[in-house]
């Protein structure tokens, strides 16, 4: 028994040996100089690529978001400016208008989900009914600026 614990290690150890002799040559991506990659190929039109990145748009996402919550453009955020989403939020939920929330006004759109989904209104779900109730995923979304220069190109094929 321990031969063949022996003979597997032995044979795991040559094997990480023979991988790491094969790769020490290899050099990584981020070793290569940059200027490899800025010049174009030969006869392309955009021959040469800026030396830095573009400059970050002034207002970030952080300053539009901060420009949202300011509704008096005081430059300050004010903790009433602050909650507003919130009690607007809680202004929806608050059904009977008396400023508490019970559990029936909390779990209202919980429980309208359940009774759409409750076909045969049975008071409980089947497999299938259950299935209805999965939260609708977006499509991912598609970044044209990410695709080839030839595939943003072409028309869409509506086929």
């Amino acid at each position: 028994m321990w031969r063949y614990i022996a003979g597997c290690l032995a044979t795991l150890a040559l094997v990480t040996a023979g991988v790491l002799l094969y790769n020490r040559n290899a050099r990584s991506v981020a070793a290569l100089p940059l200027a490899a990659f800025q010049q174009g190929a030969p006869g392309s039109e955009d021959a040469s690529l800026p030396d830095s990145a573009p400059a970050a748009t002034e207002e970030t996402r952080a300053a539009k978001r901060f420009a949202r919550y300011d509704q008096d453009d005081n430059g300050a955020v004010a903790r009433e400016e602050y909650l507003a989403p919130r009690r607007k939020a809680f202004a929806k939920l608050d059904a009977n208008h008396d400023g508490a929330l019970s559990f029936d006004e909390w779990a209202a759109k919980t429980e309208a989900k359940f009774a759409q989904a409750d076909a045969d209104k049975s008071g409980s779900m089947t497999p299938a009914e259950f299935a209805t109730t999965a939260p609708k995923r977006k499509p991912p979304r598609i970044r044209r600026d990410c695709l080839p220069a030839s595939a943003a190109a072409a028309p869409a094929d509506d086929g």
